[in-house]
């Protein structure tokens, strides 16, 4: 057997073993692939059996919906604990290397692509003699795409720059242009349910994405008093947001699907179907969010609510997955 030299002495010659950061990065990228697999195979699942008919590129779209949204809540999530940290006494000065530059990336090809599906008038272009940018002006859709495309491209060179924190002025109006674009103006009630989608979608980034960055800063943070008092901030503040999602969710929920209507359309619907699961799932983050809220305040080592608090950011990504599907699935039809 060959023998070789390390840092202890003698060794086998076997491979080195992969580091913690190398699982960590390969689970990120199975969890990411999984995630993948449901706005692109959720279509079919949810659509099956109901009698409805899928749009063109159902799945690609969803996929990109939800690329654009987790590309929202990241930016938005670091400059909300950002925020957070510098409220905590004594805390670190060490951040985490930003995210924003690469999700503005993904939010830009996303919302390029998006653009692209609207350009065609909402079918799937096969080449690029099939779109038509002039015509994007011309419409409301078009238009409300335009300006996505240009607020990532925006919010990445603000986050490229020496303020990054000018970067949520181009990401509220993402915001803004997806909660117009939800509900265009032959809807009955347009502007309220544009307003509750803005509140929802602006909520439900900076919970999210918070959550994320939070966990990302108390890896760094040597000072453990400070990570959990940072923890236990984002806590307080999270519950408001749940609250908020809560009930602009019921309410969106309310005004497509009549309370007298409910039951049936949540089995008999796609969008229903979808918005079933969605619901469970966020059930499930929300015990997941108690679970991690005890610890932090009875456990003998608070940060022990790291636990269940990743848990929770798996949870909800998989949220913003089945968000991405749930606009691209067909609106189910007031009885």
């Amino acid at each position: 057997m060959t023998l070789t030299r390390s840092s202890t002495g003698v060794s086998d010659g076997s491979a080195p073993r992969p580091g913690p950061g190398t699982r960590r990065a390969v689970a990120v990228l199975v969890l990411v692939a999984l995630a993948a697999l449901i706005p692109l195979l959720g279509p079919s699942a949810a659509l099956h059996g109901t009698g409805e008919a899928a749009a063109p590129g159902t799945g690609g779209i969803a996929l990109l919906r939800a690329a654009l949204f987790a590309a929202l809540c990241v930016p938005l999530g670091e400059l909300f604990v950002n925020r957070l940290a510098r409220s905590v006494p004594g805390a670190p000065q060490i951040r985490p290397h930003s995210w924003a530059p690469y999700a503005a990336a993904v939010g830009f090809v996303a919302a390029l692509g998006l653009a692209s599906v609207v350009s065609t008038g909402n079918l799937v272009p096969h080449g690029p003699a099939d779109l038509d940018i002039g015509g994007l002006y011309a419409s409301r859709d078009g238009k409300l795409a335009l300006l996505e495309v240009n607020a990532f491209a925006a919010a990445g060179l603000c986050a490229l720059s020496r303020r990054p924190g000018t970067q949520l002025w181009p990401l509220a109006a993402v915001v803004v242009a997806e909660a117009l674009r939800a509900h265009p103006p032959t809807e009955h009630g347009p502007l309220l349910g544009s307003g509750l989608t803005l509140v929802h979608l602006a909520c439900a980034s900076l919970w999210v994405g918070g959550l994320l960055h939070a966990l990302r800063i108390l890896r760094g943070w040597p000072v453990r008093e400070a990570g959990a008092a940072l923890l236990g901030l984002y806590a307080r503040v999270a519950a408001v947001l749940l609250a908020a999602i809560t009930a602009t969710g019921v309410w969106s929920s309310l005004r497509r699907m009549p309370s007298d209507t409910i039951l049936d359309q949540l089995t008999g619907t796609a969008y229903g179907r979808a918005l079933l699961a969605k619901v469970v799932l966020v059930a499930a983050v929300a015990v997941l969010a108690l679970w991690a809220r005890t610890r932090l305040r009875r456990a003998a080592d608070p940060l022990t609510a790291c636990a269940p608090a990743r848990a929770e950011v798996v949870a909800l990504a998989v949220v913003v997955t089945l968000s991405g599907l749930l606009t691209a699935l067909p609106v189910p039809i007031r009885w």
